[in-house]
């Protein structure tokens, strides 16, 4: 079962699927090692990573996992960053969200704008019931970013990352559909 990756628009963005014209953006944005300091994975150190991560957001799709949208602001049609709803689970109409972004467009909204849109999304058009988040204890700007959003911080996975050499905690959450506060002219 295939899983298209949409096009979805904001006020101030576009999220669509990856192009090959995106290698080199998205390699600038994977080898920032201020960007990536929270994580699962170090740095990219080659250019070729971009291809192969476009290939697999491809495969993703094929296979209907998941969808990896790549954002870009209207205005300049810039590249920004990603957001990606992964490990879709049809039968348990669950999933679980990630999104990076480069540090020029932090503190501005575009996380939640972003978040929000795949959300509807997944609540709307998948029918998700349940929609999961991680995030590294010490990347309280992103546990925010969830919390605006609705989640529920549920647990603490202690130690479940190296970070950079560096032992970490992930917090868990979780956002259900019956808390999933659209926002006004969403529907």
């Amino acid at each position: 079962m295939t899983l298209p990756t949409p096009e979805l628009r904001t006020a101030r963005l576009r999220l669509r699927p990856f192009a090959d014209t995106d290698a080199a953006p998205l390699y600038a944005l994977h080898s920032d090692a201020h960007v990536l300091r929270y994580w699962d994975s170090p740095p990219w150190t080659e250019q070729a990573r971009g291809a192969r991560f476009i290939a697999t957001c491809r495969r993703i799709e094929e296979e209907g996992t998941g969808a990896r949208l790549a954002v870009e602001r209207l205005g300049d049609g810039a590249f920004i960053g990603w957001c990606a709803l992964h490990s879709w689970n049809p039968d348990f109409r669950s999933a679980s969200l990630t999104y990076v972004f480069e540090a020029p467009a932090w503190g501005r909204g575009y996380g939640t704008e972003t978040a929000h849109a795949v959300l509807r999304w997944a609540f709307d058009t998948l029918d998700l019931n349940r929609v999961q988040a991680e995030t590294d204890t010490r990347n309280t700007a992103s546990a925010r970013v969830l919390e605006k959003l609705g989640f529920v911080r549920e647990g603490t996975l202690r130690e479940d990352c190296v970070v950079d050499g560096d032992v970490s905690d992930s917090w868990v959450f979780g956002l259900l559909r019956r808390e999933w506060r659209p926002a006004p002219g969403d529907r």
